[in-house]
């Protein structure tokens, strides 16, 4: 076994038996017809599964909506790109030399699915109860940092949706405006068209999801001054109005 891979199994916390089955999990459908793809859809639901198991016994009191919803953000993959990075993934991956150009060690899509593959090749290189063991020893710091309320936060680009879908309105498009930065570096500006608001929402960040969510952020957040705007105008008039009424009434007891 290389001293890279050495280095990768620490970080894993297992070493493979087969280490086929890891130069299988590592490597992305660019590099050729063998690849990490089929690995990568049962890993989906072993993930899915033991995330699932360990959240049924941290809340037992916790309704089936709130742990499916709980389960939901601790395997997106936004996520599982966190843990991509704390394994250091990218410098095992192989790719293809395209792939490899244009920056793909890095892509946060790329790196989700080799955890995922990876998940599939423990198993299958062991059991379920090590591969359990991995799974909850990487997701350690996640799970015990984990509460109802943390986990059920929604992002802005889910909060944004449901919003507008509440109030019956048009739902809002996301349009890239302007990619700039090297490949391994990018920065993406996004226009966030909201009819309910009279105003162009831009959102920046060095991923297209990530400047999409920046924009549905300040969508919020402009939808919230205008409501608040809006308030204090009604508030105003109330007042108005009641001074008038106060008025009149005076007038009418003067008079009569």
């Amino acid at each position: 076994m290389t001293t890279t891979h050495s280095q990768l199994s620490k970080r894993l916390g297992y070493t493979f038996k087969d280490t086929a089955l890891a130069e299988l999990a590592l490597t992305h459908r660019s590099h050729g017809t063998k690849n990490n793809e089929r690995l990568e859809f049962l890993g989906d639901s072993i993930v899915n599964f033991l995330i699932a198991e360990a959240l049924y016994q941290q809340f037992p009191k916790v309704s089936e909506g709130d742990l499916s919803h709980m389960r939901s953000q601790l395997v997106r993959k936004e996520t599982l790109f966190e843990l991509a990075k704390k394994l250091h993934l990218s410098d095992h991956i192989k790719l293809g030399s395209g792939e490899f150009k244009s920056g793909g060690a890095h892509r946060d899509s790329i790196l989700a699915d080799t955890v995922e593959a990876l998940i599939a090749a423990i198993y299958l290189d062991s059991d379920i109860e090590q591969c359990r063991q991995c799974v909850c020893c990487w997701y350690a710091e996640k799970l015990t940092n984990a509460s109802l309320h943390t986990l059920n936060q929604k992002d802005a680009k889910t909060a944004l949706q449901e919003f507008l879908q509440a109030r019956k309105n048009p739902l809002h498009i996301y349009t890239l405006l302007n990619t700039t930065g090297s490949d391994h570096h990018q920065q993406f500006e996004i226009v966030c068209h909201v009819s309910l608001l009279d105003t162009t929402i831009i959102g920046k960040g060095n991923r297209r999801r990530h400047a999409e969510q920046a924009a549905a952020s300040e969508a919020e957040l402009e939808g919230a001054r205008s409501r608040n705007s809006l308030s204090r105008v009604i508030y105003l008039y109330i007042f108005l109005f009641s001074s008038v009424i106060s008025v009149v009434v005076g007038l009418i007891a003067i008079v009569y």
